[in-house]
């Protein structure tokens, strides 16, 4: 049976009533990332994005990526030890695909240049890009109908602690699918909060580029 690579840590055992030795042991999604369907009610602000939620490190900026066609290609979190971005993309039913978006991911890296290695994780196999400008980390979780992508851009120096910064961020991601039908490893799309909406169109209307405006976050 295909399973899913979120995270999961078992129960404690469980001793039914009139047993005196026999436990029942659950995993239980004690990490994220969650689908929608099984999101804990932990009262933690997230950022919203339609499709995927999660929380913004404090003392973070925005940095919102627009195509000019209108759609927003991505939202990036930048913080002082570098950028996070995590994406959310359709997926089969049954089956994962970071496997082969690894492998593909791996092959262009590459191809570009960079100095390329794999890392085990705590969701299964990491890709490293080593650049002349930055460190980069992609970390691919399978969902149900979903992928989840963690991306961390750092200065090398900085490499270890951005990771770690990017995991606990996915750690309590929430996506959320939808029910429409999706071309696999298509992008769920984004959509921006109304404040940040807001925020965007008066840097357009003061004259500022659409495409990677940073915008405050306010934590």
């Amino acid at each position: 049976m295909f399973r899913w690579g979120r995270r999961k840590k078992a129960a404690e055992p469980v001793v039914e009533q009139g047993s005196e030795d026999e436990s029942v042991v659950e995993e239980l999604p004690e990490h994220g990332p969650y689908d929608e369907a099984e999101a804990p009610e932990d009262g933690l602000e997230r950022l919203d994005l339609g499709s995927v939620k999660f929380p913004v490190p404090e003392g973070a900026q925005l940095q919102v990526e627009v195509d000019p066609s209108g759609p927003v290609r991505a939202v990036h979190v930048v913080t002082e030890l570098g950028r996070l971005t995590v994406s959310a993309f359709a997926a089969p039913r049954s089956t994962g695909v970071w496997d082969e978006v690894r492998a593909e991911l791996i092959g262009q890296l590459q191809k570009d240049g960079a100095r390329v290695r794999t890392e085990p994780g705590d969701w299964g196999e990491e890709v490293v890009a080593d650049t002349n400008k930055a460190v980069l980390r992609f970390v691919g979780v399978d969902g149900p109908r979903w992928l989840v992508r963690g991306v961390a851009a750092s200065p090398a120096e900085h490499a270890r602690d951005c990771a770690k910064t990017l995991y606990k961020v996915l750690d309590d991601t929430i996506v959320v699918r939808g029910q429409e039908p999706m071309p696999v490893r298509a992008p769920l799309p984004i959509q921006l909060p109304e404040q940040i909406m807001r925020r965007i169109q008066q840097a357009q209307e003061q004259g500022q580029p659409q495409t990677n405006g940073q915008v405050g976050t306010g934590g």
